[in-house]
């Protein structure tokens, strides 16, 4: 009898087993490289360290990284793949495309990690790493990264550019898609405060400094300087006007004063469900603070489906 108990529950696990492993946040934990690769995150705060201080919009780049590959089927480092003749990766993706940077950082991570711990550490974790000390570095708060996750052997295009919120998405649409995430509003409204830093490309918000009423007439003009109605659209502004290369609160007092670079940035202060939430923020940083570590947590948690292909790549560009 005792036999034939363990023996279903021996097959209960084997069926199960695969399932978890693709289920949100299943089997992670802060602690999994600490005996598999002790020196792990002091490689990667390194490589950010100087990477940060060579140039400041590197850590904006690496949380948008961060998010992107999150966004689309889990946190797989399936946006660091190339095309190859079996699919077409995610780089040249619509909100991707001239605009997603930062592999050449995450890149001279893996290989000092490959060196440090071989076949170890999956790219999915190094960029969750690298993503956290982003933000920490340019004074942002720092959090527990729950590791584990596994590299995906496929990438799609297509859930790229079907997963990813435009720079012109309502606030009902930026609600849909976070919460097809299992993320709340709240914490969509604390991951949009990552625009405190970074910058974006003219051909983003055009149509925000020259089309829409909600917007500060002196901001707009400021915009349109660098920005012009035709052509440009590589043309580089700050995302927060007011502190571009400090993680602070002011993203949100900027979207009090109607000067949100983006259209989906002003539609968390636009008379609606979230004004009240960007008030909290704006008066209260470490409010903001926990709850965008919590939020970070979150997306971090998001797994690939139990049917995608993993390994641990050896090389973040390219599958085994």
């Amino acid at each position: 009898m005792a036999a034939t108990v363990v023996r279903c529950l021996l097959m209960a696990a084997a069926v199960l087993a695969p399932l978890l492993a693709g289920s949100e946040g299943a089997f992670l934990s802060s602690k999994f490289y600490d005996r598999r690769c002790p020196s792990l995150q002091a490689i990667v705060r390194s490589v950010m360290t100087q990477a940060v201080a060579a140039e400041p919009r590197m850590g904006a780049s690496i949380l948008r990284l961060f998010f992107h590959d999150c966004f689309v089927n889990g946190c797989d480092a399936s946006i660091l793949l190339d095309d190859t003749a079996n699919f077409t990766g995610e780089k040249n993706a619509g909100p991707n495309a001239n605009s997603v940077r930062g592999y050449d950082v995450i890149d001279t991570i893996k290989a000092q990690v490959e060196a440090a711990c071989k076949a170890t550490v999956s790219c999915a974790d190094i960029v969750a790493l690298a993503a956290r000390d982003s933000v920490n570095l340019l004074g942002g708060p720092a959090w527990a990264v729950q590791l584990g996750r596994r590299d995906a052997r496929n990438a799609s295009q297509s859930a790229a550019n079907s997963n990813l919120p435009s720079p012109g998405s309502s606030l009902a649409s930026l609600i849909a898609t976070f919460g097809s995430k299992g993320l709340s509003p709240r914490d969509m409204t604390a991951l949009s405060g990552a625009h405190t830093i970074g910058q974006s490309r003219c051909a983003t918000f055009r149509d925000r400094i020259y089309n829409d009423t909600n917007i500060d007439p002196k901001f707009a003009a400021l915009r349109k300087q660098t920005c012009p109605q035709t052509g440009g659209d590589a043309a580089l502004a700050p995302i927060d006007v007011s502190t571009p290369t400090w993680f602070d609160t002011t993203y949100y007092e900027n979207l009090a004063n109607k000067q949100g670079l983006f259209h989906s940035d002003q539609e968390l202060y636009n008379g609606g469900s979230q004004d009240a939430m960007v008030r909290v923020y704006m008066r209260n940083p470490d409010i903001f603070a926990g709850d965008f570590a919590k939020a970070m947590g979150k997306m971090g948690s998001l797994m690939p489906s139990a049917d995608t292909p993993t390994e641990i790549r050896l090389d973040c560009k390219k599958i085994n």
